[in-house]
């Protein structure tokens, strides 16, 4: 399995930054704390933006805004809150403004999906396509006049201290997990440095910065979180935490846009973020096995001014002593990370750096980040991991820049780092070290890319030539600490004959154990053959070297021009059988370096745009390396894709089938506590079927073409050329589905255009944003001879399938001597669909798709 180590856009963070998880659920009862001050009191030195972060996230309620309230509603947009009946308390002003409330009575809440992908999530964790819940209840959490829109159905209650005192500290636990989303709003009206102005009132708000969050106690579903978030690109999510197997979810029920708000988000080929980070320059000092120091440099440009403050994600181990704009200090806001979600799985934080003054678009500036801490980790044999702790530097999520990497680190290990090397440096001349042992080391990429990493270790190099890549192999001695070990075997060796007969004699063999260096050069010569496999097909190399370096555990990570391959790579042949590993396993686990490989060209040089798209990325790095398989070994390739088949039936404990975590376009959201491998057998397995199915899509009728014509085999098939123009034309950018699959209908033959249009849209709608497994059966199969050809009707039948699934579905002849001759493809609309093809004479029966070119529930 791949973990490409990639951070996730602002816009989308968002949503995970003012998730309420705690342990403490909405229907708990807390006492009262101590302190009832309703401000934090100003120090002398206290900094503003300190000052209201940690208002924002100490909030308690105001004994003095306790209310009777009956008939109120909360609309936005497509997320419909009701409070019938009950009581509702305030929050204390957190910089003159009401920002929460809680409340106890009779309330509903009423969520509509707008399309079957979401309301099939929402079915899959609450039983319902539809949230319709009753309440008893509520936390709220706003940056807009909530207060005040509430005021008609309000009516004092003067004996509101007791409500206030029974909630307050449920609320005042609560009020940090907003506290970072809400400063972001609220940091626009901090004083400026030029002038100590006083904050605007609360009608002075951005009307597009519009903010909800509310954790209800459900009667049936239990304490879930609803928010709306303007802001983000996907405005609605529901959620709830839930443990399952020791581990923490955040099980995502729906996330969306409102109608108008999809189509516009689709329309648009880029939204741009508020600034775009130029370049990197970080000079950093590592200290084997755990720590880093860094000082990291921003080179950055806005977009879009106005706002104080701009988030970033950094690991949580790493500590930020001080940010510098222009060499000017400024504040800092360092958050964490959210039990369940997936930053937090990473182990990632949320910063946020204040600004002086609000940003101007088209301003230019450099931005400093210092910073240290244990961001390695240690796992014997040799091996450090970088990654394991979090992202090492500080960034906004997936977007091309330049770096220029400096580093000073003990002599004895082995530093490789994204970029290509550049002339050797001594540690006094670049960090003035006084260390007389340590090495230095600059790497400077040669074209903007989305990310950088660096592996340290005690490494045997070995080397290999694809084309003009050179290809580097970096492995340890040993293996770490937690790898499987292989159990010693007892041998009986018998005795030969002789004068006076012995016992046979028990014998125990010791395995060794393995040694990633002995197959350094063999993992070399494979990613070689890789590179030169893809590039003929999509291009050059994107990068003058390759380097792939041992790492260890189960997870293979990509970067530009650096893999962090696992150390199950390495392993011999010989080594692999003592795993004991199926059949389709030990296929599967020979690909990935190959796999890997290829993400050099599909997530690195084109990456995806948002989590909605980064199945893309494995689904064609994977199967570009099973292109490779299947033009070396088709059988092997047969039983990969099998495996993959078979993985999406598998049912979990309650019963469900896999396929039904939801479609690859739900991205880390299948990884839930229903299915919590839901991602890798969705976004690899199905992905790579749908790739599958889109290369025969295009190259049936031009292969068959081919073969009548007796074309020379050189002669570049239309899947990968469509591919190839993908690489051409999002070089160094993000891309989404639509816009791959536009690229792909460029080169739809005219028999397999539905209705006529050079459009995938169907696709989409049915494969991709879909889960179905049909199966084909034909009915009433009618031959008639014309001339020297055959006329063929019938129906097509398409089982196990929502009634709205369309499918390309290719129709093979057999012949006589059992040689296939492909007639065409056939659109099965719906459950039943009737046709007619031409046909040579001598024909036997019609096939369905003997090629397995689509995935089906059965072979």
């Amino acid at each position: 399995m791949t973990e490409v180590p990639r951070g996730i856009a602002q816009k989308s963070l968002l949503v995970f930054i003012c998730v309420v998880l705690t342990g403490t659920t909405v229907g708990q009862q807390e006492q009262l704390p101590a302190s009832t001050n309703v401000r934090i009191q100003t120090q002398s030195n206290q900094k503003a933006a300190e000052q209201l972060y940690l208002r924002l996230r100490s909030v308690g309620l105001d004994a003095g805004r306790v209310y009777q309230l009956r008939q109120a509603s909360l609309d936005r947009n497509q997320l419909h809150i009701s409070l019938d009946d009950g009581t509702i308390a305030f929050t204390q002003d957190a910089d003159g403004r009401v920002t929460g409330a809680f409340f106890e009575g009779e309330g509903e809440i009423l969520v509509v999906p707008p399309n079957q992908a979401e309301r099939a999530s929402m079915m899959l964790f609450t039983g319902a396509p539809i949230l319709e819940e009753r309440f008893e209840t509520a936390y709220l959490r706003f940056n807009d006049d909530t207060f005040g829109a509430l005021q008609p159905a309000l009516r004092p209650l003067p004996e509101g201290k007791d409500f206030a005192s029974k909630w307050n500290e449920t609320a005042h636990n609560l009020a940090e997990w907003d506290a970072l989303r809400l400063f972001v709003t609220f940091s626009r009206f901090l004083p400026s440095a030029l002038a100590e102005t006083p904050s605007p009132g609360p009608s002075s708000l951005n009307v597009t910065d519009d903010f909800l969050h509310a954790r209800v106690q459900g009667i049936t579903l239990g304490a879930f979180d609803a928010y709306y978030d303007s802001t983000a690109n996907e405005q609605i999510a529901i959620a709830q935490q839930k443990r399952a197997q020791a581990i923490n979810y955040y099980n995502v029920w729906a996330s969306f846009s409102p109608p108008r708000a999809e189509i516009r988000r689709l329309a648009e080929e880029e939204q741009p973020d508020e600034i775009a980070i130029r370049s990197y320059r970080i000079r950093a000092q590592v200290n084997p096995p755990t720590t880093l120091h860094a000082d990291a440099s921003l080179q950055v440009e806005v977009f879009r001014g106005g706002a104080r403050s701009l988030l970033f994600e950094l690991s949580r181990f790493l500590k930020v002593s001080e940010v510098k704009v222009n060499g000017q200090p400024v504040e800092l806001i360092q958050n964490q990370a959210l039990e369940g979600s997936q930053l937090a799985r990473r182990g990632n934080d949320i910063l946020a750096v204040v600004f002086p003054r609000p940003v101007r678009a088209g301003q230019k500036m450099e931005l400093t980040f210092s910073y240290a801490g244990d961001v390695l980790s240690e796992a014997g044999g040799g091996l450090l991991y970088v990654g394991a702790r979090g992202i090492w530097y500080p960034n906004r999520g997936l977007a091309a820049a330049d770096f220029d990497l400096q580093f000073q680190y003990p002599a004895g290990w082995t530093l490789l780092a994204t970029g290509k090397r550049v002339r050797e440096e001594r540690p006094a001349e670049v960090f003035g070290s006084t260390r007389e042992q340590d090495q230095a080391s600059r790497w400077v990429t040669e074209r903007p890319i989305p990310l950088a990493g660096f592996n340290l270790g005690r490494y045997t190099k070995a080397v290999a030539q694809a084309g003009n890549t050179t290809i580097e192999t970096y492995a340890a001695a040993g293996v770490e600490r937690s790898f499987p070990t292989v159990e010693n075997q007892a041998v009986v060796v018998p005795t030969l004959p002789s004068v006076r007969p012995r016992p046979p004699q028990t014998v125990v063999l010791t395995q060794p154990p393995p040694s990633p260096a002995r197959n350094a050069q063999a993992v070399a010569n494979s990613a070689a053959r890789a590179a030169e496999f893809f590039s003929q097909r999509f291009g050059p190399f994107p990068y003058s070297t390759l380097q792939l370096t041992q790492m260890p555990g189960p997870i293979s990570q990509g970067w530009p021009g650096l893999v962090f391959l696992s150390s199950f790579a390495f392993l011999t042949p010989e080594e692999r059988s003592h795993l004991h590993l199926s059949t389709a396993h030990e296929i599967l686990n020979r690909q990935i370096t190959a796999h890997e490989t290829a993400h050099q060209w599909w997530g690195d040089l084109v990456f995806w745009r948002g989590y909605r798209d980064q199945w893309l990325f494995e689904g064609l790095a994977n199967y570009c390396s099973l292109m490779l398989l299947e033009s070396e070994n088709p059988a092997d390739f047969r039983l990969a894709m099998d495996k993959y088949r078979e993985d999406l039936r598998r049912k979990n404990k309650a019963g469900a089938v896999l396929k039904d975590a939801g479609p690859v376009t739900l991205g880390v959201r299948l990884s839930s506590s229903e299915f919590p491998d839901g991602y890798e057998a969705i976004s690899y397995g199905r992905g790579t079927w749908l790739f599958h199915m889109l290369r025969h899509i295009l190259n049936d009728s031009w292969a068959a073409d081919k073969q009548k014509r007796q074309a020379p085999n050189q002669d570049l098939e239309p899947f990968v050329h469509a591919v190839r123009k993908v690489r051409e034309r999002y070089a160094g950018k993000p891309i989404t589905t639509w816009q791959l699959l536009q690229v792909l209908a460029e080169d739809l033959p005219p028999s397999d255009r539905y209705e006529g249009r050079k459009s995938l849209d169907w696709f989409y709608e049915g494969w991709v944003n879909g889960t179905a497994l049909p199966r084909f059966e034909l009915q009433g199969v009618k031959m008639i001879p014309r001339g020297n050809s055959m006329a063929v009707t019938g129906t097509i039948l398409q089982k196990d399938a929502p009634k709205e699934l369309i499918t390309s579905v290719p129709i093979y002849a057999a012949m006589p001597g059992e040689r296939r001759v492909f007639l065409g493809r056939i659109f099965a609309d719906g459950p039943e669909t009737s046709f007619r093809l031409n046909a040579p004479p001598g024909l036997k029966r019609l096939l369905v798709d003997p090629e397995q070119t689509i995935l089906t529930s059965s072979r």
